[in-house]
């Protein structure tokens, strides 16, 4: 078995042995490389999803993603019997079931499946590279008592990764002995690689129909997929040896022959230095080693016009990078674990984008293009760009790069931009209208939007102050003119704040103010935003009362509810079609990284005191918990139920939910 010396990956370990299928097909892996790619599946080797696979590639950072390869049948034959280490699922009916033989499923710097044939002990591994779009399958068998043959049936996809492949013609393959390339009739797909050294390569080309994904049945889609199999590699086993297959995606032919020349323990050396590069700060504890390494996943690269800049990925395995997302995470994923240079490189790759005053809020998935339909992704732009002056000192290209950017957007909000967002004469932000979803709450489907929050919104407006707080603080020593203009603007925006949004009568802030001066009373977690950003509009005695009805209503041990539970539009699960998932999605579901806002704001209105860091290390509690035993394991999801006991749901590995998870576990710490 191969062993990774000096190694210090956060580990974890899951016994396979008496647990019900359905248990271990619920958890699942993930593993990344710097480009936006990943390979993924059910903890066992049964894909349950049409993201899951070996080899999800990019051609164009990290857009235009392209499932490969989907997964292998391996078998084992042995004195005229066979034996697979494989799992299918079909419809009624999961063949092989490989499982069975299955001891133990192990992730650290890759995954590991510990197989028990009884004639050998097999040891699979995957891992995949960090700067290519590489895996390498890797195959030890050890304490062969008897000889044996094994084969290996790759079976292929090469699609979109959010398409699902069926039965045609469009497929084909080049081969030697060793070496096999698969492409199909669009070239914007590539050319998959194959390469395994010690087996031999068959053709027996053949389709296999009617692959079930009960993740996706689950969530009311297309559910069933045919996979193109061109051949199977061969070989004699007699005795402890170790299978290599590798398997990459090129741009065309002549580099497929690159795999060739590929050594694992090359390749494990430069993930491991990966790891030690994104953990060089981290704390002894496991909880943040665990953490680290989850983060890192997410600091990936975009390549925009021949340039290669840091960005940082939504969400796997269907997110790209957002710009709300991007910057709510930045503090937690790259200032709280020392990658300040990320951070750097992510804030000039936006401020780049950024058109008529507002930075995108996301980036197309085929051909980059940025799309500004967002209210608050400017916003909190601005305001990663000043944590990142805190954290690093670095006021020279601040002011140099991120001041101008700054100073674009507050000005285009002050004075009008997209969507009607614009100060008004309270000097309030407004924008966007019944149609529109431009907050973080932006489920729409079919037409209807399902939390239109059109209006001034109230996580809007506690950003707008605090980031106005925060310039006129970075002006206090610099220039008296800015100064003036932006401490008076901040205090008007806050007395506008006090008047319009608290609601002494519940004891909590509105949620919105509509164009015609309506307030929806909403009790939603965006209040929080009030009390945890670093300028609050609100006094003391307020801050405490909307922490303490965001504790009593909304949270819950994964984060906080959406909506509270005693409203008559509160959705208890976030389950079922497309449509019935968009309609819970912001109307109770349950939120993770809301947990760092409420964490940071728990903690200001208690002084920061020993008592208010272990509680809160207590409200994070279930969250380490299902860092190592739920979902995909190793990371945090992106939302849950809202009732008990909480289902994890949507994407299985969220930046910002890492993000803030990690972040609120340092603000628990004793420094």
């Amino acid at each position: 078995m191969l062993t990774q010396k000096g190694s210090d990956a956060a580990v974890i370990t899951v016994s396979i042995q008496g647990k019900p299928i359905d248990s271990l097909l619920e958890k699942e892996w993930l593993l990344t490389n710097s480009r936006g790619g990943f390979a993924c599946g059910s903890i066992i080797g049964c894909n349950t999803r049409r993201y899951h696979g070996l080899l999800v590639g990019t051609h164009r950072p990290p857009a235009n993603r392209v499932a490969t390869l989907s997964n292998c049948l391996e078998t084992v034959s042995f004195e005229g019997s066979n034996l697979s280490i494989s799992n299918f699922e079909f419809d009624h009916a999961i063949h092989p079931n490989g499982y069975v033989h299955l001891l133990e499923f192990r992730k650290d710097l890759g995954i590991h499946f510990e197989y028990n044939l009884e004639f050998a002990a097999l040891t699979k591994s995957i891992y995949l590279l960090p700067d290519s779009d590489v895996t390498a399958i890797v195959y030890d068998f050890s304490t062969v008592c008897k000889p044996f043959d094994f084969s290996l049936r790759p079976l292929v996809a090469m699609r979109d990764f959010h398409a699902l492949r069926h039965s045609g013609g469009d497929l084909h393959s080049v081969w030697d002995e060793h070496q096999l390339c698969v492409s199909s009739q669009s070239p914007k797909m590539g050319r998959l690689s194959m390469h395994c050294e010690h087996m031999r390569l068959e053709q027996n080309a053949e389709w296999w129909y009617r692959f079930l994904y009960r993740i996706e049945r689950r969530r009311g889609q297309d559910c069933f997929e045919d996979l193109w199999s061109p051949g199977t590699y061969h070989c004699h086993i007699d005795g402890p040896q170790r299978i290599v297959l590798w398997a990459g995606l090129f741009e065309n032919e002549e580099n497929c022959s690159e795999l060739a020349e590929m050594e694992l323990e090359t390749a494990i050396d430069a993930i491991a230095l990966r790891e030690k590069e994104l953990r060089t700060s981290c704390p002894a504890d496991s909880v943040s080693r665990k953490l680290y390494s989850a983060a890192g996943q997410f600091m990936i690269e975009r390549k925009i016009k021949n340039e290669v800049t840091p960005t940082i990925l939504a969400g796997y395995p269907w997110f790209l990078d957002w710009g709300r997302d991007t910057f709510i995470a930045l503090e937690g994923l790259c200032l709280c674990t020392q990658q300040q240079h990320i951070a750097w490189g992510v804030l000039k790759t936006f401020a780049k984008a950024i058109s008529e005053g507002m930075i995108p809020n996301r980036f197309d998935d085929y051909d980059n293009e940025p799309h500004y339909n967002s209210i608050d992704a400017s916003l909190w732009f601005v305001h990663a760009a000043f944590r990142y002056m805190k954290a690093t000192g670095d006021h020279e290209n601040f002011s140099a790069k991120l001041l101008p950017a700054i100073k674009w957007i507050l000005d285009s909000y002050r004075k009008g931009t997209r969507f009607g967002i614009h100060a008004d004469k309270d000097k309030l932000i407004t924008g966007g209208d019944i149609d529109t979803q431009l907050t973080w709450m932006d489920a729409k489907y079919d037409g209807i939007t399902f939390t239109p929050r059109y209006g001034k919104a109230v996580e809007v407006n506690a950003l707008w102050y605090s980031n106005i707080c925060s310039l006129a603080e970075f002006y206090r020593a610099k220039d008296s003119d800015d100064l003036h203009f932006y401490r008076e603007t901040a205090e008007q925006v806050r007395l506008s704040f006090e008047d319009l949004f608290w609601n002494e009568s519940r004891g909590y802030l509105n949620d919105c103010i509509l164009p015609t001066g309506k307030a929806d009373t909403s009790l939603r977690p965006n209040q929080i935003f009030a009390v945890s950003l670093p300028y609050s509009p609100l006094n003391i005695e307020q801050a405490k009362k909307v922490v303490h009805v965001v504790e009593k209503e909304l949270l819950t041990p994964y984060g906080l509810r959406s909506l509270s539970p005693t409203d008559p539009r509160y959705k208890s699960q976030c389950t079922g079609s497309m449509g019935q998932r968009d309609a819970a999605y912001h109307q109770g579901t349950v939120w993770a990284w809301l947990i760092g806002p409420f964490v940071e704001a728990y903690l200001k209105v208690h002084g920061f005191d020993p008592t208010a860091k272990r509680r809160c290390r207590s409200f994070l509690t279930p969250m380490m918990q299902h860092l190592d035993q739920d979902a995909c394991l190793g990371t945090i999801s992106e939302i849950f139920d809202g009732d008990k006991p909480h289902h994890p749901r949507g994407a299985f590995a969220q930046a910002w939910s890492v993000a803030e998870v990690l972040r609120a576990w340092q603000m628990t710490r004793d420094k």
